[in-house]
């Protein structure tokens, strides 16, 4: 769903191939976002693979029209390892093309997407009680918000 305006918005593209993993992280990231006075929107891709491409399409649209410009992305998911080098492909490229974006278009992005050797690993640094890694990815995007403002010299960027 499009908001009217979404300068208060961050969007939050979340793979949901580890479903409870994501809503975790996001769990843990909604209480910052919240006391910011930033509202999210969830938006739901398959897996890690296909986050950046949401991520870029969610910046083209802010581009073409001002009412779709999101303050920030936060990018989320989780990729375990398995038995091939496949895993090694998808957090490579994912973070590759993630940093891109927010090299490209000098755009606030919250990179959370967790890269692990299995399933406990990810549930310990999604978990909200525990590491909490929603909450730092948070933070990492209000933070980069904050700076583009500032370079931008107004507070609705």
């Amino acid at each position: 769903m499009v908001q009217t305006s979404n300068s208060k918005t961050i969007l939050v593209v979340e793979a949901r191939y580890y479903d409870k993993v994501s809503d975790d992280m996001v769990a843990g990231a909604t209480p910052l976002f919240e006391e910011t006075g930033f509202a999210i929107e969830r938006l739901p891709v398959t897996g890690v693979f296909e986050v950046p491409a949401a991520c870029e399409m969610a910046v083209q649209a802010g581009l073409r029209d001002p009412h779709r410009k999101y303050a920030g992305v936060m990018a989320l998911g989780c990729v375990i390892r398995g038995e091939t080098n496949h895993y090694d492909h998808i957090c490579r490229e994912a973070s590759r093309a993630l940093m891109e974006i927010t090299v490209d278009h000098c755009f606030p992005l919250g990179f959370a997407i967790l890269t692990c050797e299995n399933m406990q690993q990810a549930e310990v640094r999604a978990d909200p009680k525990q590491k909490n890694k929603g909450a730092e990815a948070a933070r990492a995007v209000l933070r980069m918000i904050e700076l583009r403002r500032h370079f931008q010299g107004r507070d609705n960027a």
